[in-house]
């Protein structure tokens, strides 16, 4: 692999602080990835020093830790430790908890949920980073730990981070011997909404004395893609910008399609995904990014998909709960149950069932048994005794796989699992979204491509795809009712960046109010000329 120089340096430094600022496919997960492999194998994050990744999604987080295994296997892989804010928060008051009196206080089997409170009993996501602040103030104990486990701090995304969230970072690691590189671009913030801090990037480059550091090139997209995107640049942040008219060269599609009715619009963006899998496209390279709402803007195209059999993935209800190492357990269970070859599930698979800390001779047992167990089943379900169709006996098995496998090692796989409420929420979820895909395709087969990142179309909406590339997208609704708002023009920015040869922006004139939705819904629409403008060379 060749870096740019600034990428190369990034990854490599031993001393300082650093900040970098990168554009849409200029790499900023893969030189994250790249940065933890040089630490842990040139041993400048000495054992038992560990490596902290904080990303802002749960599925950011997987992906930058199966990049890491994959890069310096999973030995030092094992001392990344990957997470979202909201996990690192909650880890500290599940362990701390009882630091926490008076009208903070909570009960040990205390819930998160998405905006009530309920004092003692119930806390919001938004109550998670506050609180943990509030334990590090009260315990030098809990604040030293941390100190002392990470030796380098890696911010993923940076520019969305709110000001509880900064906080956090700043009351653990500043002024300490530990290394923090942050890494975001400005043009891609897209969480105002949520109290992103305004120039966050200067204001941590000025706190931790950080070497600021900037990524130009795009290695993701074709190159009358990247003129789209910089002719935005130009208008958005000049001084980043290339040339007018670079680069040059003409290999990509950008298409600007308009239509009367939202149905000719689901008619014709099957007809290309039909088009884009007939000339080899993977399903899992075409995705069809909506703003807001994809159960809703999506719901005709996901219906003509299933009309012409093509297994499609709504990624607001999946994407998190796929990331979950619990969901994987069992998904790939049933991969390998199910499906004839599929060396990665099986792999998988054995990774996350894994036993640690068993002599050799109980290590084979346990081995030994999880192998027979896969192979009596994958007999039983091709026997003419079991119904592939009942979500019931699938449903055994996974019960009785789990318990194979043991609750402690599960609950190993995830800090959250240690509340025994998120593990039975997060199971309670995958075999409700097993059960409701069964029903739908009407075989197991089909149901796991509904349920696969690799087997389905995706729909996603744009806050989803971030830190994602397609080779095939298709942005639906580029219009003034769509994207309005001081983070529009940051999110269409962001969605038309993920897209690597082949870029379709539709718009349609009428909208028909979805049946039984009570919210604000314009029938009538307008495009946003501004946005579709930027598609004209």
């Amino acid at each position: 692999m060749t870096l740019e120089p600034n990428a190369l340096s990034a990854a490599t430094e031993r001393v300082d602080n650093v900040v970098v600022s990168a554009g849409p496919g200029a790499g900023k997960t893969e030189l994250l990835a790249q940065r933890a492999d040089f630490l842990l194998r040139t041993g400048v994050c000495p054992y038992p020093r560990r490596i902290l990744a904080i990303s802002f999604k749960v599925d950011a987080a997987a992906t930058l830790n199966k990049r890491v295994r994959e890069r310096c296997g999973r030995d030092l892989a094992s001392r990344l430790d990957s997470v979202t804010f909201h996990a690192l928060a909650k880890r500290l008051i599940d362990n701390y908890r009882p630091l926490l009196t008076g009208s903070k206080a909570l009960t040990a089997d205390y819930a998160i949920h998405p905006y009530d409170r309920i004092p003692g009993r119930q806390i919001t996501f938004d109550d998670l980073v506050p609180l943990a602040i509030d334990i590090l103030h009260l315990s030098p104990h809990a604040l030293g730990g941390l100190r002392q486990t990470y030796s380098q701090v890696f911010l993923d995304e940076f520019q969305d981070s709110t000001e509880s969230q900064y906080r956090l970072i700043k009351g653990i690691f500043a002024g300490t011997s530990t290394r923090l590189t942050a890494v975001g671009d400005t043009k891609q913030k897209i969480m105002s909404f949520a109290g992103a801090v305004d120039g966050i990037l200067e204001t941590f480059a000025n706190d931790f004395n950080a070497t600021r550091l900037s990524l130009y090139q795009n290695y993701r997209s074709a190159p009358l893609i990247r003129r789209m995107h910089n002719r935005m640049v130009l208008v958005m942040d000049p001084s980043a910008a290339l040339p007018a008219g670079e680069p040059t060269g003409t290999p990509g599609i950008v298409v600007k399609r308009s239509f009367d009715t939202d149905n000719k619009e689901a008619v014709a963006v099957v007809d290309l995904v039909v088009r884009w899998i007939a000339e080899g496209t993977p399903l899992s390279e075409i995705a069809i990014l909506i703003r807001n709402q994809p159960h809703l803007y999506g719901a005709k195209i996901q219906a003509e998909l299933a009309v012409r059999g093509i297994p499609s993935r709504n990624e607001a209800a999946l994407q998190d709960l796929a990331a979950e190492p619990a969901s994987s357990l069992v998904l790939c269970l049933l991969r390998v149950l199910v499906l004839d070859r599929d060396p990665n599930a099986y792999s998988e698979l054995t990774r996350l069932a894994a036993r640690r800390g068993l002599s050799d001779e109980g290590g084979r047992r346990y081995d030994s048994k999880r192998k027979r167990f896969v192979s009596e089943k994958r007999k039983l379900v091709r026997s003419a005794v079991f119904d592939r169709t009942a979500f019931a006996d699938w449903h055994a098995i996974m019960e009785e796989f789990r318990t194979l496998v043991t609750e402690p090692v599960i609950v190993a796989l995830a800090p959250g699992y240690e509340v025994a409420s998120r593990l039975a929420e997060v199971t309670s979820k995958i075999d409700t979204e097993i059960e409701v895909a069964l029903s739908a395709a009407g075989s197991i087969e089909d149901a796991l491509k509904r349920l696969s990142d690799v087997e389905a179309v995706r729909l996603l909406t744009i806050h989803k795809c971030k830190g994602m590339e397609f080779a095939k997208v298709v942005v639906v609704g580029v219009e003034t009712q769509m994207f309005w708002g001081n983070d529009a023009k940051a999110e269409f920015f962001v969605a038309i960046s993920r897209a690597k040869d082949e870029l379709h922006l539709t718009s349609s004139d009428f909208r028909a109010r979805p049946a039984g939705h009570p919210g604000r819904w314009a029938e009538s629409r307008t495009q946003h000329n501004e946005f579709l403008g930027y598609a004209d060379e």
